[in-house]
């Protein structure tokens, strides 16, 4: 009889492995998105595979002390750090996915003692107690004939491939911020530098005037004027070393140490020694690290689609037991105390309160929720890198204008100073060029700035050069 129930589960488990090529579950295939080839709002497509997004930061970002602080960054930001334990997170959820074909085993020891009534149905051929001794082992396997282990091991690994991708995506973040803010520091330094010459130079206006004043030739409102506009330049200096201070402390914080002075370069030392192409738009979906990370979450609610899918089908499952079990401690591990206990079964739902519809139906909207926000992430990374080559081709071309600007302006301001002391002017030309010539000068330090912050935002459009 044992070898007539062996040979029976035998022919049931070689059913159960011949049904697993029956697969009800479907492969991915990444979707046809048409939307890629209209991904670039510009004219400057490359059609070679030279990229932004192949070259390193350490290349795009060529500033010692910038360098610096983003390897600093990836060793010690608090993001990056948390985003560390979710991949291992993640890792353990995807082991445990693939350990889903073998079976689960577990053991039991027990010892149960019990008082039996005289008036029980057992107390009448028993008297007084009654105890048993038993140690039990319990195997269950099921066949994944519907691919249901397949694919909820490929939607663990999807979402480990994901919290990886998510990491990437908050490194890139990481640098660009650092090399934003750094960069925010050198046009602060270049504006505190030329606001303190224009507080010096105020200043031997305001002895010019008062000068003038006592000779007659202007009256006490230029006297006062002139002051104001000293007063407004040593405000602005506050003001800047407000900014510098608060800037520092988040660039502190950005590379996970308390907030303090920053050492750094100067603004005349930063120069863009790359060319900067972005590639054919189908690079940002092997580039990106957001966009990797909105399909592997694509993949996910595909698999687990299949999951859910497949609880519609019937399941195959093998159990069996085996141990010892005696009524007498001394007999326990004995060879009368050995039981075994095999099972073979196929399960069909066929009504539970539609829970499995259920969760099918829900599955399927996740899976398309999935994929509309894939195509979203993938137009707006399309939008950001147009934005960024637009700001920095729009930058560099006003910077030649920014400069003629204030070339002429302080020209306009020495001119308008000869004049009046030579009562040619008026006081009121003299103001509007200072004024005019000021601002000159602080809107191409901001142009300056625009322009390599573009750069910044390129880099982290593109991918972040992290392959």
């Amino acid at each position: 009889m044992n070898k007539t129930y062996i040979g029976k589960l035998t022919i049931i488990t070689i059913v159960a492995f011949t049904l697993q090529s029956c697969f009800v579950a479907k492969n991915y295939d990444r979707p046809d998105l048409k939307e890629i080839d209209n991904l670039y709002r510009t004219d400057h497509i490359d059609t070679d595979s030279t990229s932004t997004a192949a070259l390193s930061w350490k290349e795009l970002f060529p500033d010692p002390f910038l360098s610096e602080y983003i390897e600093e960054g990836l060793q010690n930001n608090l993001d990056i750090r948390i985003a560390v334990q979710q991949i291992a997170a993640a890792e353990s959820y995807m082991k445990q996915g693939k350990m889903g074909y073998l079976p689960s085993l577990d053991a039991k020891a027990s010892m149960t003692h019990q008082e039996l009534a005289a008036n029980s149905q057992f107390g009448s051929f028993f008297s007084g107690s009654l105890e048993q001794f038993e140690l039990t082992g319990n195997l269950s396997w099921e066949a994944d004939i519907w691919g249901k282990i397949r694919s909820n091991q490929r939607a663990t690994q999807a979402s480990y491939l994901q919290s990886t991708a998510a990491h990437q995506a908050v490194k890139t973040r990481l640098i660009s911020e650092i090399a934003s803010n750094y960069y925010l520091l050198l046009a602060l330094d270049k504006q505190h530098k030329i606001t303190e010459e224009t507080i010096e130079n105020r200043k031997k206006s305001l002895q010019t005037i008062q000068a003038l004043k006592e000779a007659g030739n202007v009256t006490q409102v230029a006297v006062d004027q002139t002051a104001a506009q000293l007063y407004n330049a040593q405000a602005l200096l506050i003001d800047i070393e407000k900014n510098v201070f608060r800037t520092e402390n988040v660039l502190a914080i950005l590379l996970g140490k308390p907030a303090t002075s920053i050492d750094r370069n100067s603004l005349e030392n930063q120069t863009v020694t790359t060319d900067l192409n972005i590639g054919l738009p189908a690079y940002l979906l092997a580039n990106r690290p957001d966009v990797l990370a909105a399909e592997y979450k694509l993949v996910n609610a595909f698999e687990l689609t299949n999951v859910a899918k497949s609880n519609f089908y019937p399941s195959l499952t093998i159990t069996g037991s085996g141990g010892f079990q005696s009524l007498e401690f001394k007999e326990w591990f004995s060879s009368g105390s050995l039981f075994a206990t095999m099972v073979g079964g196929i399960t069909q739902p066929i009504f539970n309160k539609r829970r499995i519809r259920t969760q099918y139906e829900v599955a399927k909207a996740q899976k398309e929720e999935s994929l509309l926000n894939y195509k979203k992430t993938l137009l707006i990374a399309g939008q950001e890198v147009s934005n960024a080559l637009y700001e920095y081709e729009a930058e560099t071309r006003k910077y030649e204008y920014r400069k003629n600007e204030v070339e002429t302006l302080r020209n306009a301001e020495l001119n308008s100073e000869v004049l009046l002391n030579n009562g040619f002017g008026t006081y009121l030309d003299l103001l509007t060029a200072r004024q005019n010539a000021l601002s000159a000068e602080l809107n191409i330090i901001d142009n300056k700035l625009q322009q390599l912050q573009a750069v910044v935002e390129l880099y982290r459009a593109l991918g972040g050069g992290w392959k």
